[in-house]
C-alpha cells in the first residue's frame, strides 16, 4: 500500500500553517536580532533568550512542516522535541519575569500558543505516524 494513503487530509494544511508559522518566526526574529531599526523599537522589551530560541526554532518548523507535508515518521519526535523545548523556555521565561525581568505580555501569549501547537500537533501525529 502507498504511504501517501493514509496520510489525513488535515496534514498538507497543518504542514502550510506550520512552514508559514516557521517563516514569520525566521524573519521576525531576525529583524530583531541582527538589524537595528523600526522592528526592534517595536519589540519592546523582549526576553532575549526566548528570541533566539522562537528564531532557531523557526528552522524546525520549517523541518517539521516538510516532514509532516511528506508524511514521514520522525516528524513524530520532532513534534515532542519542540514540544518540550518550548515548555522549557516558557518556564524559564516565568522564572525570569518572577525574578523581575522585564517583558511583553505578548511574549506570554506568543509562548502559549506556541506550546499549545506543538503539544497538540503531537497528540495528532501519534496516533497517525
Amino acid at each position: 500500500m502507498n504511504q501517501y494513503a493514509e496520510q489525513p487530509k488535515w496534514a498538507y494544511t497543518v504542514a502550510i500553517f506550520i512552514g508559514l508559522f516557521g517563516l514569520i518566526s525566521i524573519i521576525s526574529g531576525s529583524a530583531i536580532l541582527f538589524f537595528e531599526g523600526p522592528v526592534r523599537s517595536i519589540a519592546g522589551n523582549y526576553v532575549p533568550f526566548v528570541l533566539w530560541f522562537n528564531f532557531l526554532a523557526g528552522f524546525a518548523y520549517l523541518t517539521a512542516a516538510v516532514g509532516l507535508a511528506l508524511w514521514r515518521p520522525w516528524v513524530k519526535p520532532l513534534a515532542i522535541v519542540l514540544a518540550g523545548l518550548t515548555i522549557l523556555v516558557f518556564v524559564a521565561f516565568g522564572i525570569s519575569v518572577a525574578l523581575g525581568g522585564v517583558y511583553e505580555l505578548r511574549t506570554f501569549m506568543a509562548m502559549t500558543v506556541r506550546s499549545l501547537i506543538w503539544i497538540i500537533l503531537y497528540l495528532w501525529v501519534r496516533e497517525k505516524l
